[in-house]
């Protein structure tokens, strides 16, 4: 990487690092991850995401490990339903596995070899018994023996951990208030612990591939609740482990995790690429992006210009009159939230230039600095795309350092379609600024 793309890149990282720090991130990876020639860049990248001043709970699956244990001791491997049969003797062997791969993995944390980007780093990992799990039970006529789910997950000690500034890991293994030891899916004791958290995002690094639309094979960035649900209902079907890891994305999300991103593991660096680009290089599931936006109605001019007032009288947008408001909605997109509009933002589409308008960019000052107006811009832009237009301009006088780190450049108005131009406020001298889709 020559120096000035080093520079650009990671001035484009700085907004990204002061986001993320202090937040929580629960992270799943399975034990092919350990095996695989890159596990020692994931380590690397866990230890670069605690410097930068993220709380990690790191989640291990041991499934490749235990099917190795128990084949080189004769047994024979038995899944129902995806989930593995297991009995006293094969428990056994799973506790081997599995107490293996969480040795192996703290002893990659706790390196510090000079000349390594491990150096100084000084992690302190801590494990435990916060998962209370309870068997399966018989289903369907099928006993799952010391196979479990989990049943509570002491989010209390994990954030003091995590307060301590210590990485947490985890282990598909739980345990009852009994005394036993069950297997469980290390997808399940990442959700679970995602949720008990209320952690800020939960990271799935996939084995399969990156999910890719059906009819245009283009990859899927970003999906709504309900986009996901659709996609698990369309053929053509996913594959199995991809459905699975959107049914659990569903889970999250419905339970108060903001954030759930699906990545392939098989790109070097992708949970680096994920969380400090633009574009990231996985599928964000997440109920903030679309759930709350919808069309404006006729019936909406009122609640619009309550939101919007007192942005006109400050001089930050231009001022509009109820007439101009009721004859342009179905220009309109509002952020709802309970039956309340606590955000806008208008297209105007021309579609000559190929070129739209965002206007009328307005989020009530109780959501302000949440990700409400990123979520708007989002909408329009996929707005935008649909419209076959290939650039969106704002006029602004108040808010261009915003629209700058969202990847808006300063253009004149000479670079406005030639209806704008003519429209164009001397007086009020808007700065301009165009950002390709």
């Amino acid at each position: 990487m020559d120096s000035d793309h080093f520079v650009q890149w990671f001035r484009q990282a700085g907004p990204y690092i002061n986001a993320h720090r202090g937040k929580t991130f629960v992270v799943l990876f399975g034990g092919a991850a350990v095996e695989a020639d890159h596990f020692s860049s994931l380590i690397h990248d866990f230890a670069l995401l605690h410097s930068l001043g993220i709380r990690l709970a790191l989640v291990h699956g041991a499934r490749p490990q235990v099917e190795e244990c128990l084949h080189q001791a004769g047994r024979q491997l038995r899944y129902v339903n995806g989930l593995r049969l297991t009995d006293a003797t094969d428990l056994r062997y799973v506790k081997q596995a599995v107490g293996r791969v969480r040795i192996r993995i703290e002893a990659r944390l706790s390196m510090g070899v000079a000349n390594s980007p491990m150096h100084g780093a000084r992690l302190r990992v801590v494990s435990g018994n916060v998962v209370t799990a309870r068997p399966l039970g018989v289903r369907d006529g099928v006993d799952y023996g010391f196979t479990g789910e989990v049943r509570k997950v002491d989010a209390q000690a994990i954030r003091l951990w995590l307060e301590q500034d210590a990485i947490v890991l985890l282990s598909p293994l739980g345990y009852s208030p009994t005394g036993e030891i069950f297997n469980l899916s290390a997808e399940d004791v990442a959700t679970a612990t995602a949720i008990a958290l209320g952690a800020d995002k939960l990271l799935v690094l996939s084995e399969g591939p990156e999910l890719r639309d059906p009819t245009t094979d283009r990859p899927i960035r970003e999906l709504s609740p309900s986009e996901a649900e659709r996609l698990l209902a369309e053929p053509p079907a996913l594959s199995e482990e991809a459905a699975h890891h959107l049914r659990l994305a569903l889970r999250a999300c419905q339970s108060g995790v903001r954030r759930v991103h699906r990545l392939c593991r098989r790109v070097d660096g992708a949970l680096l690429l994920e969380l400090f680009t633009r574009d990231g290089v996985g599928t964000l599931i997440t109920a903030d992006i679309y759930e709350g936006v919808r069309s404006a109605t006729i019936d909406d001019v009122g609640g619009i210009l309550e939101l919007i007032r007192p942005l006109e009288s400050d001089g930050t947008l231009v001022w509009r009159s109820r007439e101009r408001l009721e004859m342009e909605i179905e220009r309109f997109s509002l952020l709802e939230r309970d039956g309340a509009i606590i955000g806008c933002a208008a297209l105007y589409p021309f579609a000559e230039e190929r070129l739209g308008e965002l206007a009328c960019v307005a989020v009530h000052p109780a959501y302000r600095n949440s990700g409400r107006a990123d979520t708007l811009l989002r909408f329009i832009e996929r707005q935008a795309g649909e419209q076959h237009l290939q650039r969106l301009f704002v006029l602004t006088t108040r808010t261009a350092h915003w629209f700058r780190e969202r990847g808006f450049e300063p253009a004149e108005v000479a670079d406005l379609p030639v209806q704008k131009q003519a429209l164009y406020n001397w007086q009020r001298r808007s700065k301009v600024f165009i950002k390709n889709l």
